[in-house]
């Protein structure tokens, strides 16, 4: 009855006339920056942050939760449409999505990927219900060493679930924590790291490192790769499947939210890898898997549930642990910090309006997708036909106003640039930096964590051991380790990436 009671206060909330337009803008913005290859959720909400001052911390949280999972929806209509991405996620449903769509089921297609992904985001956001208050409890047992040893086991998991060498992740994990601690100590008052520069005093500014790595960089790598957009002429056709798709389609549907769920609670590429971990199962499980590739209904509805449901249950570990799983997570919680809330277990104690509120508003945001995405499909094919070259522009001039209003620096802006360059390196050097901007938001927490838990031990390492809990984390966390580096594993991993 409790879960009942506290879906009653949540639906209370996200039901009130400005956290519905908030949800609904959100959705929109979610969905337009989805279709438009090149502009993700990271770098959208990096801009729209400093907007969110002026709002209500829930309204806030409302709208910057709707970009993250609208852009999951907006991601299909692209790769089923031209055949591009628009989202990571994304990639396995262009496979398949897009052979329909030459076949002349682009509006099947279409329609298929929005029912999956309306479904899987409603089982999602009931797991998230049932799970936060039982998760938010044993998150009150955990002290300062159970916290480090925690993400200790996160950043474990996120170098595994990297794509690529294990040793990059492993080195971007390093980078981010090392930029972390640049700033002035909390306890000493010593400045670290900042080689004399005054704007780097209060440390690295989390907006102008996500902006860089992933708004600037990516503009200016899709600069690099010549157009080639194949924009599906035949028309669009009904958008509701019929009967003989709907029955191949829903044992998929249902996998794949599961699977997806599963792996989107995983710290790292977890949400990323849900889809491709859905269309490998599909196809193994298929009768004739040769279908696959060439517009097999279900290689797109697996996927998309997987990544929907990947996109939501991504929050349990941010709204009751206060870990982020992946980098968007990382940038909500600096979205609730910016508005004075804690992330982690006091949320749902302290602010029980936010958190069932949140919870309620997913589920009016799914909906709301439903509606958003198939009227509207004639729209993006419109928004599809515009130029890249146009597009850059403007993006970066958003991104640069976004970045000046945070802290009215332009020292940011030119930072920003220079993390744009970096991380553009990165990507074509092969370093994710993902796992890079995981270990940054991570690394404040953790350096907390681990000094109270030795000032409370008196400097003894063994604290972390001596506790049931934290000593079988950091268990896991060497085993998943050596699993992954095990020569065997170590080869299926980079034959399941390429693959």
């Amino acid at each position: 009855m409790d879960i009942f009671s506290n879906l009653s206060l949540g639906f209370s909330v996200a039901l009130s006339l400005q956290n519905i337009a908030l949800c609904f803008l959100g959705c929109l913005v979610g969905t337009l920056i989805g279709v438009l290859p090149g502009v993700g959720p990271i770098a959208t909400i990096s801009i729209l942050l400093p907007i969110t001052f002026g709002l209500d911390p829930t309204g806030a949280l409302i709208m910057l939760a709707g970009i993250y999972y609208g852009a999951q929806y907006g991601g299909s209509t692209t790769a089923i449409l031209v055949n591009i991405p628009g989202e990571a996620t994304a990639v396995v449903t262009a496979l398949d999505g897009h052979q329909m769509a030459k076949q002349g089921r682009a509006g099947v297609a279409l329609g298929t990927a929005a029912i999956g992904s309306f479904v899987a985001g409603c089982v999602a956001t009931l797991i998230i219900a049932a799970l936060g208050a039982p998760l938010t409890k044993m998150a009150l047992l955990f002290g300062p060493a159970e916290y480090f040893s925690l993400m200790v086991m996160g950043l474990c998991f996120a170098v595994v679930l990297a794509r690529g060498s294990i040793l990059k992740a492993f080195c971007m994990i390093m980078l981010g924590l090392l930029l972390s601690t640049v700033g002035t100590d909390l306890e000493t008052g010593q400045e670290r790291l900042t080689f004399g520069i005054p704007a780097l005093s209060d440390g690295i500014d989390f907006s102008v490192l996500a902006m860089g790595v992933f708004g600037f960089a990516e503009v200016l790598r899709n600069l690099e790769s010549p157009e080639a957009r194949d924009v599906v002429r035949a028309k669009i056709g009904r958008l509701l499947p019929g009967w003989d798709d709907i029955k191949q389609a829903a044992a998929p549907v249902l996998r794949g939210t599961f699977v997806g769920g599963i792996l989107g609670i995983l710290p790292g590429n977890g949400a990323v890898l849900g889809p491709f971990a859905s269309y490998t199962m599909e196809k193994k499980l298929a009768k004739d898997p040769s279908r696959f590739g060439k517009g097999a209904i279900e290689g797109v509805a697996g996927p998309e549930s997987a990544n929907n449901a990947g996109a939501q249950t991504a929050f349990i570990p941010l709204l009751t642990l206060g870990i982020p799983p992946n980098a968007v997570m990382a940038l909500m919680v600096g979205a609730m910090t910016i508005h004075g809330i804690i992330p982690g277990p006091q949320v749902m104690t302290r602010n029980p309006e936010l958190f069932w509120g949140m919870i309620a508003s997913m589920w009016l945001g799914n909906l709301m997708l439903l509606v958003i995405n198939l009227p509207l499909v004639g729209l993006w094919v419109k928004l599809l036909q515009v130029p890249y070259r146009l597009m850059f522009p403007a993006i970066l001039i958003f991104c640069c106003i976004g970045i000046y209003s945070v802290n009215n620096q332009p020292l940011d802006v030119a930072f920003t640039a220079l993390f744009g360059l970096f991380g553009y390196l990165l990507i074509k050097f092969g370093f994710e930096p993902a796992p890079m901007l995981l270990g940054f938001v991570l690394g404040k927490l953790m350096e907390e964590k681990l000094r109270q838990a030795l000032i409370i031990s008196r400097g003894s390492f063994m604290t972390f051991l001596e506790r049931p809990i934290s000593a079988g984390l950091l268990a896991v966390a060497v085993i998943v380790l050596v699993i992954a580096l095990l020569p065997s594993m170590s080869k299926k991993r980079e034959e399941a990436f390429a693959e």
